[in-house]
């Protein structure tokens, strides 16, 4: 069963711009959440996928991810999201043999920034760069799915 292994974090500066080894605009909506389960639809740059996860323990959970046609993703997300549709730019940062992905929230969340990082163990340890502030990994508030409002 895959898993995922993040840790979520505050980004306290845009240095991570310069950093950036690139970018995607991501669009995404949720069509299904509740306290075992979130399903969402994602659209980044011009590729669109459904993806599957379950309950966080720790800071790991199980997650299924598959492409599907751009097409229907866009009428998924028109026709069938809960909540608020999350629009954010992603950057991708490459730091002492780690990746970051630094999310900069449009929209309703415009100023939001923050960062995550996937491990392949929960015990392992890694570099902070200095654009990396308040550790909000378990913390709901930060979750894409509330941000949403489901």
């Amino acid at each position: 069963m895959p898993k995922e292994i993040e840790r979520k974090f505050l980004v306290i500066n845009n240095s991570y711009h310069q950093l950036a080894s690139k970018s995607h605009n991501i669009k995404q909506g949720y069509i299904s959440a509740n306290k075992n389960t979130t399903v969402r639809i994602r659209i980044k740059d011009d590729t669109a996928f459904i993806t599957i996860k379950g309950t966080t323990i720790g800071f790991s959970r199980d997650e299924w991810e598959y492409p599907i046609p751009l097409c229907d993703a866009n009428e998924i997300i028109s026709n069938l999201s809960c909540g608020k549709i999350i629009e954010k730019t992603r950057y991708i940062v490459n730091f002492k043999d780690h990746t970051w992905e630094i999310d900069e929230f449009h929209g309703v969340h415009e100023g939001l920034v923050i960062a995550e990082i996937e491990l392949t163990d929960e015990k392992e340890s890694f570099p902070i760069p200095s654009f990396i502030g308040e550790e909000v990994t378990g913390n709901v508030n930060y979750y894409n799915s509330i941000l949403a409002g489901i």
